[in-house]
């Protein structure tokens, strides 16, 4: 009994110092610039706006603001207790909802349910032993992230041992799913070209395989000529009519045949267009050197080998308008002309930005009161693409309407307004000009902007202020899929992987803060949805593994399938879903989509896909046939990952 007595004596004694010997930390006192999140930055001791912390009119002096989605990883060995007051900021004036969760070591430890605008902070008390890793997650509630204002108020550990730490997403290895070009050639590109009779013909055949390569092609109009080497048809477009052609390349390693139509008639971008837009890596500094440089980069890289054609600058490129009204370049672009020849004579094309406000976003000059003179303009130098940004704009719009302020004051006419006028002038020049509305999805554009002579229209703000939003990107456009066709496609906005500048400060480029899984699904649910593939990363430090991503011709033939659907989703889980693309050939392209923060195991049913019978599945990624399955199709999928698949029935 002594001895009982004693044992329990003393491990009482022992817990008692150890406890006594465990240490507290604020998660404020951490280095919170690791913290991933839908917008803005994390902020420490105050709300993601800079405000106070207050929850439900109550003031907390410590604690870390944040904006869903956000993603908190700590290193917590040793850790014992895990306690804060969790809702949403009062910032967000009684909007927003969010859904506060910690996991640890992968296993949901606690859930808030859905917190609104308003509601009381709930309180979190959490025992850590034996946790290594923990994942404070602050979700969108399902119903986007507007007014998210997520916080983790007092929050705070207790540990013995090795302080916490916050240590960003998990750490993965870049590995490069895409297999190396083989030397023989693969003749690329889209299946169908659409242009307008009697105007510059001007397309560059993509195709990969050991240069040098020989071209020809049989079935091309009268009016067109092919330069045998390069691989570059010019000409005019011929009269109204579908021409099949057939291309051809080859070298000592083989031969390469694609077919290919030649679609004349009132309609452009057939296939979402795909190219280079420097706005993320230059903004400001951009200059004529740089778009030239990127023309260059865009042929010795491989881009446009696999479909790549347009190398387009966005703002900051206009000058002052002379007495007469005509628009320049400024000094870092002395001949707006001379830059899109040096384009053109790569077989690229060449675009370019303007606003149909009196200023562009960065208060350059916009067309406003001079839209019929800079269309002429725009055409004459060249341009063969015009991104038009609604930019300052917008006070003339609600000037118009003569009433306040704020966006519910602009009408839907004056909405379409500006994009009516400039996509008439545009069909009326001798170029084929294709024409991208930069309006933030304001007015439901999807549902007129090819009404208007659009081609392509943003769905949303800025991509890059909300970088970690790619799975929301990706549902919410799929609400938009029956506007998505040949000719008209939603516009998400650019790939930003590679080395990307900070959209907020305008910075030089840095690497991207996704993940390499991430980067994959980036380029997987964009040519899922049917969007514009425009790379906006730097082109002077393009590395292996960007290539690898951007230059998978198997994947970009999803993104370039004529029939031009946008896929469908299905929903497996709150974190889970399935992305299901019909394709011309009669085939489907299906992306296994996982935005939850651990790897799963996800299984698409034949019943779910719209499938019967055998089908034989291959992994576009790598370039590879998996096998031919019954029923159902079952594979893992890591963290934020997409597997892209394509079901062919087997016969």
């Amino acid at each position: 009994m002594q001895t009982r007595i004693f044992l329990v004596a003393a491990a009482v004694f022992w817990g008692t110092l150890l406890y006594a010997r465990a240490d507290s930390i604020w998660l404020d006192e951490l280095n919170t610039s690791l913290i991933l999140q839908g917008w803005g930055e994390a902020q420490k001791n105050q709300s993601v706006t800079r405000s106070p912390l207050r929850i439900s009119g109550r003031k907390f002096e410590h604690g870390v603001g944040t904006h869903a989605v956000s993603r908190l990883w700590l290193r917590v060995a040793g850790g014992q207790h895990f306690t804060a007051a969790v809702g949403v900021d009062d910032g967000a004036k009684n909007a927003g909802s969010v859904e506060f969760e910690v996991f640890g070591d992968g296993r949901e430890l606690w859930r808030s349910g859905r917190m609104k605008g308003g509601d009381q902070a709930r309180p979190v008390d959490l025992d850590l032993n034996g946790i290594k890793n923990l994942l404070l997650l602050a979700a969108d509630a399902g119903d986007g992230i507007e007014y998210d204002h997520a916080d983790w108020a007092d929050a705070q550990l207790t540990f013995s041992g090795a302080k916490p730490a916050i240590t960003g997403a998990p750490d993965e290895e870049a590995v490069l799913l895409t297999p190396a070009p083989v030397p023989s050639p693969r003749v690329n590109g889209p299946l169908v070209y659409g242009c307008r009779p009697g105007n510059p013909f001007l397309y560059r055949i993509p195709c990969q395989g050991q240069r040098p390569l020989t071209f020809s092609a049989s079935g091309l109009p009268a009016s067109l000529r092919l330069d045998p080497a390069s691989g570059i048809i010019t000409g005019m477009a011929p009269e109204r009519g579908d021409y099949g052609v057939v291309l051809c390349a080859e070298n000592p390693h083989g031969k390469s045949v694609r077919n290919f139509s030649i679609v004349a008639g009132d309609q452009l971008a057939l296939t979402p267009p795909m190219g280079f837009n420097d706005w993320y890596a230059y903004y400001a500094r951009v200059t004529d050197a740089d778009m030239r440089h990127a023309a260059d980069v865009m042929i010795a890289s491989g881009m446009s080998d696999v479909g790549y054609q347009y190398v387009n600058v966005d703002d900051c490129w206009m000058g002052q308008r002379d007495a007469a009204g005509n628009l320049a370049g400024n000094a870092r672009f002395p001949d707006m002309k001379a830059l899109a020849d040096y384009i053109h004579a790569r077989g690229l094309k060449a675009g370019l930005y303007t606003s149909p406000g009196p200023l562009t976003c960065a208060s350059c000059t916009g067309t406003f009161d001079h839209e019929a003179q800079d269309a002429r303009q725009f055409a004459d130098w060249g341009f063969d693409f015009l991104k038009y940004d609604w930019c300052s704009y917008g006070r003339i719009a609600r000037n118009s309407n003569n009433s306040s302020s704020g966006p519910q004051a602009i009408s839907l006419a004056a909405y379409q307004l500006p994009y009516r006028k400039m996509g008439s002038l545009l069909r009326q020049q001798s170029r084929d000009l294709v024409f991208n509305l930069c309006q933030y999805g304001m007015g439901d554009v999807w549902c007129w902007g090819a009404d208007v002579g659009g081609h392509c229209w943003r769905t949303a703000g800025d991509l890059g202020f909300s970088l970690q939003q790619l799975f929301a990107v990706a549902l919410k456009n799929s609400e938009y899929r029956a506007w998505s066709r040949p000719g008209a496609w939603n516009d998400p906005d650019y790939i930003q992987i590679g080395h990307i500048g900070s959209a907020s400060a305008m910075g030089q480029p840095k690497p991207c803060p996704l993940t390499p899984t991430e980067q994959y699904s980036f380029m997987s649910l964009w040519c899922l949805m049917a969007a514009p593939l425009f790379y906006s990363g730097d082109m002077t430090t393009l590395d292996e593994f960007t290539l690898n991503v951007l230059c998978n011709p198997e994947v970009i033939e999803v993104d370039q399938d004529p029939l031009g659907q946008s896929a469908a989703v299905a929903r497996l889980t709150p974190t889970t879903f399935l992305m299901i693309k019909e394709m011309a050939d009669g085939s489907k392209a299906v992306g296994l989509c996982n935005q939850g923060e651990f790897p799963v195991q996800l299984t698409a049913p034949w019943s779910v896909l719209g499938l019967s019978g055998q089908q034989r599945v291959r992994d576009l990624w790598r370039q590879k046939d998996l096998g031919v399955f019954s029923n159902e199709f079952s594979l893992p999928v890591p963290r934020h990952g997409v597997a892209l698949l394509r079901f062919h029935p087997e016969k």
